[in-house]
Parts: C-alpha cells; sequence; structure tokens
C-alpha cells in the first residue's frame, strides 16, 4: 500500500493569518519558516513514499518552492486540511491508497507518531482514519486547562472506547480530571496530535457529506467523521521523552522555540 504524506497550508488562518510564514528559530540559532520546519518532519517518515505541500496562497507556494519542495494548488473554497488534502490526492490520481494529512503547525511531530498511524491502518482496514493520541502528564494538562482559563484555543483532548475507537474530541479538556486524580496519576487525559491517515476511498465521501454540526462547533474537522458513522482509530503514541505543541497562537512561537532548545533540534 502505497503512501503519500500532504502537508495542508493556508494563509488565511482566523487565529493566526500567515501562520505557515512564521519564524521559528531552533536550537542553534537556525531560523525557518514553520512551513519548512513542518515539511523537514514529514521527511523524516519512513512509510511514506512521498511528501507534497497544499496551498492556495501564492506567497506559501513561493516559499515552498524556495526550500525545494513539492507543492500543489488547490482552490481557496476548501474549508479545512482535509478537504485540501482530499484535493490534492485526487489531483495526484490513484497511485495511493493511504494519504496521510500533517498539519503544517506541528513541527515537532516525531516521524514514528506517522508510521504508527500508517501501520496501524494498514493492519485494520476497518478503520477509515488513524490518528495519534498522546497521554499527558499533569504539566501538560495544566499547560491545556492554562490556555483555557486565558481564552486561548489550544491542543485538541481525545476521549475513545475499548478498542480505541473515537468517541469525541474537543478543544476543552475532556474528560474532567479532579486535581487529585491527576497529581495521583489515577487520571488520564489524551492529547490529540493532528495528523491523520485516511483510506484514500474515504476522502471524496468526506468532502460529499458537507460541514457537520459538531465540526462547526468545536472547530475539529475530524467530528465529520464521527457524525458520519466512519470510524476514527486513536493510536496511543510514545514521545520517547520528546516534547511536543503545535503553534496554534502567536504566543506559542516562544514555547515551541524553547521546545526545541531544550531537544537540541536545529
Amino acid at each position: 500500500m502505497n503512501t503519500v504524506i500532504i502537508i495542508p497550508a493556508r494563509y488565511a488562518s482566523t487565529r493566526y493569518p500567515g501562520k505557515p510564514l512564521a519564524m521559528l528559530k531552533g536550537a542553534f540559532g537556525k531560523n525557518m519558516t514553520l512551513i519548512e520546519r513542518s515539511w523537514r518532519a514529514a521527511k523524516e517518515v519512513k512509510g511514506a513514499q512521498r511528501v507534497v505541500v497544499a496551498t492556495d496562497d501564492e506567497r506559501i507556494k513561493d516559499e515552498v518552492e524556495r526550500f525545494g519542495a513539492e507543492v500543489i494548488i488547490t482552490s481557496e473554497h476548501c474549508k479545512n486540511g482535509t478537504e485540501r488534502c482530499a484535493e490534492a490526492a485526487d489531483k495526484l490520481g490513484n497511485e495511493y491508497d493511504i494519504v496521510v494529512n500533517f498539519q503544517g503547525d506541528a513541527p515537532l511531530t516525531p516521524p514514528w507518531f506517522v508510521d504508527d498511524l500508517i501501520n496501524a491502518l494498514k493492519e485494520k482496514p476497518d478503520f477509515h482514519v488513524a490518528t495519534p493520541v498522546l497521554r499527558c502528564d499533569v504539566a501538560m494538562v495544566n499547560d491545556l486547562l492554562e490556555d483555557r482559563r486565558n481564552s486561548l484555543v489550544g491542543g485538541t483532548t481525545a476521549v475513545f472506547s475499548k478498542d480505541f475507537s473515537a468517541l469525541y474530541f474537543s478543544k476543552e479538556v475532556i474528560p474532567f480530571m479532579s486535581e487529585q486524580r491527576l497529581k495521583s496519576n489515577e487520571g488520564f487525559v489524551y492529547h490529540h496530535v493532528g495528523v491523520y491517515a485516511y483510506q484514500k476511498k474515504i476522502l471524496s465521501r468526506y468532502v460529499d457529506w458537507g460541514s457537520s454540526n459538531l465540526e462547526i462547533s468545536e472547530g475539529l474537522e475530524q467530528l465529520r467523521f464521527i457524525e458520519n458513522n466512519k470510524k476514527i482509530l486513536c493510536v496511543e503514541v510514545n514521545a520517547k521523552g520528546r516534547k511536543f505543541w503545535e503553534l496554534n497562537n502567536p504566543e506559542d512561537i516562544g514555547k515551541i522555540e524553547n521546545f526545541m532548545l531544550e531537544m537540541g533540534l536545529s
């Protein structure tokens, strides 16, 4: 089963316009745009045969071509990254069985997260989508809660059944956990890592369904699958000591740069 990674990138983000072109400084002082760092992270995935950026913006296209990556121009009417991946996958033809949506705002995504997704989808073909979840430590839960207290839309959390089939995703911190349970390590909150591996055949149906109520309410594209009774496999991943955070707001740049400094990522 051949796999392509598509990195959807748009300029006109509501919360952070121009985000793919934001500069991030690595551990040794080298500045790169967010889209270049995300592309470099995606290139480290072993299980994919191709990596392309999909965008509707000439400024992003120019930047992607500057650092030597492949880019596909997609419609400005795509409602989210999954729709953009669907359009780009159609333009690539029928060469690929699995399409990975590698979020352009998550340059700290370890490559083994994506390899785990690809392998899981191959092993469990009754699932239509696979996505990683990372069990939070107390510090990460507190970071998520602090964002919400400050009215910032930070990371997404996930809840799933015993067979790891997704029940719900939210930008609120779910399920509710008392401070006592969290500190005793009895509680659990799973941070949803915004990467998806899809069976290619499901993507055209996703576009045909149109936006769903929960998707619009939460601003989370994956909820369209759940509302249309399609199974999402939550794959628990191991960070192996790596720090993970997404660039959702301008305030996240400092946090990500500090994590790169701690981990020695150039």
